[in-house]
Parts: C-alpha cells; sequence; structure tokens
C-alpha cells in the first residue's frame, strides 16, 4: 500500500492562496507568507500576522524620503503582476501621483498603505492586490517571498500547528451528519496527517457538512488533497493555473499548471452521499476554489453568501523593513466554466445568511438522508433530531 509520505509526493507543488488583510503587522511573519513557488510551498501570506491587524498595530512617521523609495520599489515590484497592460495603467497613475506631490504630505505608515492600495485596487479590481504596513521589521524572503531564516520558517510552522493546521472542529452530529470546521486550507506538508485524520474520522457519516464560512484561503494542493477524497478513482480536473513567469532571457510569458485529484488518498473516500459547504462573504481564494470547483463538478451544494471573490494568487514582496507588497502572478481558470471568481465571489446553490447556512444545510442533509434510510430506529433519530431543529428560531 502506498506510504503517506508517497501520497504527499504526488501533490502538485504551487503557490498558495490566501486571503491576507486581516493579518499583517507582525513581530514577524508567523505563517503561511502567501507566495509563487514551484519547489515546495513557501509560507503564504494569510498567516502573515493574526496577532497584530493593520488596524492594531501601532503607526510610524515616516519621512518624504522613505515616502518615495517605497512607492519607486512598489512601482518596480508591480512588473510581476499577472495582467501587464493592467501593470501599464497602475504604474503610469502611481507614477504620476509621486512626481505631483500626492504622497508628499502623507508621514504615517498606516496611512500610506491604505492610500497605496486603494489606488492598486481602483485601477485593477483585484482584491488581492495589496500593500501592507508592519510595524515590527519584515522577515527577510527571497525573490519568491519565501522566508529564508530557519527561525521564520520555526515559526511559521508552530502558528500553522497552533491553529491545528485549519481542522478547528469535527463532529458526527444528530443523525450522523458529519461536520468539519476548516479555517485554512494549510500546505499539505503541514497539515497533510491532520486532514487526512479528521476526513476519515467522518468516513462513515450519511452526509457530510465542510463549514468554509471562516476560510480565507490557503494551498491549492490542499484543496486537491480534500477533493481527492470526494470521487472515484479516477483523476477530475479540478482547477488550472496560470501563471506570469520570466525565462532566462528576461522575457515574460504564461504557464500553464493544472491540479486533478490524486491517484491515492489513505482511508475510505467519501462516495454516494451527499456533501455540503457553507460558504460566506469572507470565504476567500482556496476556499473559493474548493466551492467553485465542487460546484461545477456537481459533487456539492454550496450552502450560505457569495464568496468574496479572490481568484489571483500570487506572492508577497517586502518593499522595505516595513512595507510589503502583495502581487498576484496567477489567474484561476476552472475546465469547466473558462472563467473564474475574481471580484464577483462564488454564488451558492442555496442563498441564505451566513448565521443561517448551518441549520439549512443541516437540515437539506438529514432529510436526505431520510429519504434513503429504511432501518427503523435509524428513521427515528433523524426525524427527531429534524423535529427538535425545525423548533429553533
Amino acid at each position: 500500500m502506498p506510504s503517506l509520505a508517497k501520497t504527499f509526493k504526488t501533490l502538485p507543488t504551487a503557490t498558495n492562496y490566501a486571503r491576507n488583510q486581516r493579518f499583517l503587522g507582525l513581530s514577524a511573519i508567523s505563517s503561511w507568507f502567501k507566495a509563487s513557488s514551484y519547489l515546495p510551498d513557501p509560507m503564504p501570506l494569510e498567516h502573515v500576522s493574526q496577532d497584530l491587524s493593520q488596524a492594531d498595530q501601532p503607526d510610524l512617521t515616516i519621512a518624504p524620503e522613505v515616502t518615495i523609495k517605497v512607492v519607486e520599489t512598489l512601482i518596480l515590484t508591480l512588473n510581476r503582476y499577472i495582467f501587464p497592460e493592467v501593470t501599464q495603467r497602475i504604474q503610469t497613475e502611481i507614477n504620476s501621483q509621486l512626481w505631483s506631490g500626492s504622497y508628499a504630505s502623507i508621514t504615517s505608515a498606516k496611512t500610506l498603505a491604505e492610500v497605496l492600495t486603494k489606488q492598486l485596487q481602483e485601477i485593477s479590481h483585484d482584491k488581492h492586490l495589496q500593500v501592507f504596513y508592519s510595524y515590527q521589521p519584515l522577515p527577510i524572503t527571497d525573490h519568491t517571498g519565501k522566508l529564508i531564516a530557519p527561525a521564520d520558517q520555526e515559526r511559521e510552522r508552530r502558528y500553522t500547528a497552533w491553529q491545528n493546521n485549519g481542522v478547528y472542529k469535527i463532529e458526527r452530529l444528530a443523525g450522523n451528519i458529519g461536520y468539519l470546521d476548516l479555517r485554512g486550507f494549510a500546505p499539505p506538508e503541514l497539515a497533510g496527517e491532520t486532514v487526512i485524520a479528521a476526513l476519515n474520522c467522518l468516513s462513515n457519516t450519511a452526509a457530510l457538512i465542510i463549514d468554509l464560512r471562516q476560510n480565507g484561503g490557503g494551498s491549492p494542493r490542499t484543496v486537491a488533497l480534500i477533493s481527492t477524497y470526494l470521487f472515484e478513482n479516477q483523476p477530475v480536473h479540478l482547477n488550472d493555473l496560470h501563471w506570469r513567469e520570466k525565462d532566462s532571457d528576461g522575457v515574460y510569458y504564461e504557464r500553464v499548471q493544472q491540479y486533478w485529484t490524486l491517484p491515492y488518498v489513505p482511508g475510505k473516500r467519501y462516495l454516494n452521499r451527499a456533501v455540503y459547504v457553507l460558504s460566506s462573504s469572507f470565504t476567500f481564494s482556496a476556499a473559493e476554489e474548493f466551492a467553485n470547483n465542487l460546484k461545477h463538478l456537481k459533487r456539492a451544494t454550496i450552502v450560505g453568501e457569495t464568496t468574496g471573490g479572490g481568484a489571483n494568487p500570487g506572492q508577497f514582496q517586502s518593499l522595505n523593513e516595513h512595507f510589503g507588497v502583495f502581487i498576484p502572478t496567477g489567474r484561476a481558470v476552472n475546465p469547466i466554466t473558462r472563467s473564474n471568481w475574481e471580484g464577483i465571489g462564488v454564488e451558492p446553490d442555496i442563498k441564505t445568511s451566513a448565521e443561517q447556512a448551518f441549520k439549512t444545510a443541516y437540515l437539506l442533509a438529514l432529510k436526505d438522508v431520510l429519504a434513503e434510510t429504511s432501518e427503523l430506529e435509524f428513521a427515528w433519530e433523524l426525524e427527531q433530531t429534524i423535529a427538535t431543529l425545525q423548533s429553533e428560531p
């Protein structure tokens, strides 16, 4: 039988997605520094710091020459953005603002990050494209955004473990409905064992609810790992990522990376049973990919709110010791729709508030299982659970 290590080696390597605006400002980029890499995943940005948000951390007073240098570095860094025609428009606008003195009066580091982010997103309409400020010095990264210092890498591993690799809760609900509260898609080399254990723990349930309402994204490799449990052995094409890369001559080109279900996963696959995915406006990036994939493959029912609308993965690059920018260097393309969810989000199959999504999906799952149940004792438990749930506000 294939080993767990062999399973991880079959996973394609790629960039991590993430919802990043919540997490920056940190004593060090403590986890998931979102970055593109075609080697083992570096840390994505979504865990940059959960301890200090942009609003919570202290401000810094910056001199005009620092502002100029940050903006000039930003203009150059934007050359890696996935849409070169948009890059030119952004660079022209920001350069014009720089030389007209529009940034000269900005002495607040927080304000500079907010102003630049607003300008980037007004032109690009890309929710991943953001400038960040950190009161604490940012750790050193390489050109792909990967942390260099072993201490920073170890901090990322500890942080991810502290969050139980994104698996916040697994439960067998009354009526034998499985429930998985997944808050992130941590890279499989960190989260693989935890995710696999969670899915195997729920393998005997009659239907499954996967809660992504508080999931800001992560690794598409982990999206593929979890998705594999929901399909037969035959490979299923999940998603493609189109990357903007530079060859040895400095010429940019587009490389396509495909994501498929895996040939092997440990334990039983979750087949011929209903799956419900809970969504909210906070659900973002790789979490949206997971919902979008299963929706168009007709393998899950999405219940809740329209998701946040971030489909362009990329990498974090520092601009100086206290400023960095997330640059989308790729774009998702669904193999069925030939489009993605950037700026519009993933529409749920059953639209309801995030607060009502769990109850709605739970009732649907119970009724679905009851319709297929012939054992009287099982049917009695299902009927009692439905009655109790329906009596609640």
